[in-house]
């Protein structure tokens, strides 16, 4: 069967800056959760925001930063938190953590992502039901689409709702020349190993001001309080980085626009080749695209729907014994049985993009040859 082509494998730098910072960490023996990698890593995230204003906090996870952004809105146990349903878990699972109830929200047809139309009926209906606001939306730029930030945003100013951005896959994404990741109240990253860029596991928060960011990172390192003796008045978190994994986030940063351009062109490859006849005539392909120019995704992965004619579980076993990692477009979390009892409000399209569509190898590893391997072996499935 030959090699096995990845979704999204991590790449090192030509250049090995990432051991090389790495290197420096331990020669300096600056190993622990802060160190000149902490700072210089947050440094350098803040001036790809290319805002002044933007304070980033480097931390374990996007998940662990998803759940600070949760406390430092003020949300609390038996709070309403409107969330997008069609994500990974950990968009949502943070709000459990704060002891809050989720309502998912579903998508719009163009971007995926959270329907402005719908957040305004569950915001409305949620107050009509018990008597008080939502205390925060959490809204996904899901396989580093931009959601539709200007209708989210007025609304979110209009009910005075904050908004935190889940820009776990979108580093290098924009709406309206405004960097992903510079939206809402709070925004989040992840840094894991199949992310634009990998820190081996992490994450960060973007904060507004400084303040802020202090705030998180006392959360993030178990809430001491400056004293001689330990001192804990609030409850804190292990959640900060290590300089060893800052130190890889540094070295990719040295490729990260290498990595972006390189995802932008395999989905230009894709949008190419999935459009020829011999598919088309056969069933509705369609690999999604910015919807207008407003959009600019990063295609972290590039992402296809088919017709209800097509088996879309069978065609993924096919590809998958054809060595080819794909996998479905997520499963809604009103789906899952974790959130069975959780308010929803819907309008279908994420139940069916989850039965309709695919996620295909996107990462900085996949040649053009692999692009075109993978097409011939839908082409085959399906033809």
């Amino acid at each position: 069967m030959g090699k096995r082509i990845y979704l999204c494998l991590a790449k090192m730098s030509e250049s090995g800056a990432e051991q090389r910072f790495v290197q420096e960490a331990f020669d300096t023996n600056w190993v622990a959760p802060l160190g000149p990698n902490v700072n210089a890593f947050e440094e350098e995230l803040e001036n790809f925001l290319n805002s002044t204003l933007k304070k980033v906090a480097a931390l374990s996870s996007c998940t662990a930063a998803i759940h600070l952004a949760l406390l430092l809105v003020g949300v609390k146990p038996g709070d309403e938190v409107l969330c997008q349903t069609f994500s990974f878990c950990a968009s949502s699972n943070p709000v459990i953590y704060c002891g809050a109830k989720p309502v998912f929200v579903d998508s719009d047809a163009e971007t995926w992502n959270m329907s402005p139309e719908l957040l305004e009926e569950a915001i409305n209906d949620r107050i009509a039901i018990t008597g008080r606001k939502p205390k925060a939306i959490i809204v996904v730029d899901l396989y580093g689409m931009p959601a539709n930030w200007q209708a989210i945003e007025e609304i979110s100013h209009r009910y005075e709702i904050p908004v935190i951005e889940d820009a776990a896959n979108a580093m290098g994404s924009f709406y309206k020349g405004k960097p992903c990741g510079s939206f809402g109240a709070l925004a989040t990253f992840s840094f894991n190993g199949n992310k634009m860029i990998t820190t081996s596991g992490g994450g960060a928060i973007v904060c507004p001001d400084d303040a802020i960011k202090q705030r998180a990172i006392f959360l993030s390192t178990q809430a001491r309080e400056n004293a001689l003796h330990y001192q804990h008045e609030v409850i804190g978190y292990n959640y900060r980085m290590s300089n060893v994994c800052a130190g890889i986030g540094r070295g990719q940063m040295t490729v990260l626009q290498e990595h972006i351009d390189h995802h932008k062109h395999v989905h230009e490859l894709y949008t190419e080749l999935l459009s020829n006849t011999d598919l088309t005539d056969k069933t509705d392909v369609r690999v999604q695209a910015n919807p207008t120019e407003d959009y600019d995704s990063n295609f972290w992965l590039s992402t296809v729907t088919f017709g209800k004619d097509v088996d879309v579980t069978a065609l993924c076993k096919a590809l998958n014994a054809a060595g080819i990692e794909v996998r479905p477009l997520w499963k809604p979390m009103h789906l899952q049985p974790v959130y069975k009892d959780a308010p929803a409000y819907l309008n279908g399209v994420s139940e069916n993009l989850f039965n309709t569509g695919l996620c295909l190898p996107s990462g900085p590893w996949v040649t053009d040859d692999d692009v075109r391997y993978i097409v011939d072996c839908i082409k085959k499935a399906i033809v």
